[in-house]
């Protein structure tokens, strides 16, 4: 499959990063080039709505046995306090599908799960971890 191919090729290139998760955050963006010079995807090219997707599938996956479309729908509804359509939803999805940030499984003919891949969680990080640096500032004991 097209999908899991895509998902293996950016995890690859996500783990050559050279950037450590154990590096405290700098204010600045996360880098985006492997050991070999290759870019990968960042939290800067994609949507806002495809990044509160990734979040709240990675909620999901701590509290619900199946993360599926429609509870994916649910949530964000709660989260947005407004309908989500199908054609927004997922077309969405499957673009992160196709980047290698989500894996998509049939769970039965009418439904598909989702979860995150080791690169989408990599990038919710360094994209928490950029957006804290941001707010926190070390130097003056975390007043922003």
């Amino acid at each position: 499959m097209e999908s899991n191919e895509a998902a293996r090729s950016y995890n690859d290139r996500a783990q050559d990063s050279t950037a450590s998760e154990s590096e405290a955050p700098t204010a600045s963006a996360p880098d985006t080039t492997t050991s070999s010079g290759k870019t990968f995807v960042q939290a800067t090219d994609l949507t806002r709505f495809q990044l509160d997707l990734l979040a709240t599938i990675a909620h999901l996956e701590t509290t619900d046995n199946s993360v599926y479309g429609l509870g994916i729908k649910r949530r964000l509804e709660r989260t947005y306090d407004e309908q989500i359509n199908h054609g927004r939803l997922y077309p969405n999805l499957d673009t992160l599908v196709d980047e290698g940030l989500v894996a998509k499984r049939e769970l039965d003919k009418r439904t598909n799960g989702y979860e995150l891949t080791d690169a989408g969680r990599h990038l919710l990080r360094e994209r928490a971890q950029w957006l804290l640096a941001g707010v926190v500032d070390e130097d003056d004991g975390g007043d922003a």
